[in-house]
């Protein structure tokens, strides 16, 4: 399948390669230099613009960083994209962003899919990605092998906006556990306990959730090297309590966190990983953690 990929960030470059590596013929554009360079290192074809990555394209995908990249690149897929084409975008932006782009694409008669994964970068490295997907069925039908390329585990949702929303329900899961885990880790240190010995029985505890898991050998050692950063997790903070309030949902909790992530920011800390919160809340309380 003749595929246009846009965006070959830390996301977007594996899964380019997978469905590369899947038989496809990939060509990828990005706008950062460094970025192209890594695309080319990884052997993908890279285009000069985003109109020649689109044009003869049968299915394009996007992996964007925020709302206002995704509506760019969206509207120039809905003007250089072929008719018939479907784009597919994976970014985690806003279900009000999402539904601007399909009205534009509907009209020149683009097919679209919403594909938020859920996952990291070295999840997406080691395809292992969730896709969780909207739109129309047909269509999904018809490229769950390219998913399937990017990870074993692909949920179809609905016919509209809906993997915009479930990304935002799992990524608010992932944030409070990190607050949950900064509060409780910092009343067991400056209580006495030892670090390495809390994390040792909280993953044994009936609260260790895989990213729990999949955190705690990196935290145990005081090594806040981002997967995804406090600025990341603000924007997608931002978003959450955006649709909270367009469906009138109190969020008290994710309003609070997003204030714990604004304190880590504060702090010097904002290109750590999110789970800095942890270290910003320890040194709140006078507690040096390493």
């Amino acid at each position: 399948m003749k595929i246009g990929f846009i965006g070959t960030g830390k996301m977007g470059l594996p899964m380019a390669r997978h469905l590369a590596a899947a038989g496809n013929d990939v060509l990828v554009h990005d706008v950062a230099p460094a970025q192209v360079a890594a695309a080319r290192q990884a052997g993908l074809s890279v285009a000069a613009s985003l109109a020649e990555a689109v044009a003869d394209a049968e299915v394009v995908f996007s992996s964007m960083p925020h709302d206002a990249a995704f509506a760019a690149v969206a509207a120039q897929v809905a003007t250089a994209a072929r008719p018939g084409a479907l784009y597919i975008d994976t970014s985690t932006v806003s279900p009000t962003a999402s539904a601007e782009a399909a009205a534009a694409l509907a009209a020149r008669d683009i097919g679209y899919l919403r594909v938020t994964v859920s996952g990291n970068n070295h999840m997406a490295e080691a395809a292992k990605l969730t896709s969780l997907v909207s739109g129309p069925k047909s269509a999904y039908e018809r490229v769950r092998p390219l998913l399937a390329a990017l990870g074993p585990a692909q949920f179809y949702l609905g016919e509209a906006e809906e993997a915009r929303l479930m990304k935002l329900v799992v990524n608010l899961l992932i944030a409070l556990t990190s607050g949950m885990l900064a509060e409780a880790l910092t009343l067991g240190k400056k209580g006495g306990l030892d670090w390495a010995a809390m994390w040792e029985v909280i993953n044994a505890s009936a609260v260790a959730s895989p990213i729990v898991k999949a955190k705690s050998a990196q935290l145990a050692v005081h090594d806040y090297t981002p997967t995804f950063t406090v600025d990341q997790m603000l924007k997608d903070v931002g978003l959450i309590l955006d649709a909270g309030a367009q469906l009138r949902v109190p969020m008290g909790l994710t309003a609070l966190y997003g204030q714990m992530l604004q304190g880590a920011a504060a702090q010097g800390m904002a290109g750590d990983d999110y789970a800095a919160v942890i270290k910003s809340a320890a040194l709140a309380a006078g507690v040096r953690t390493a």
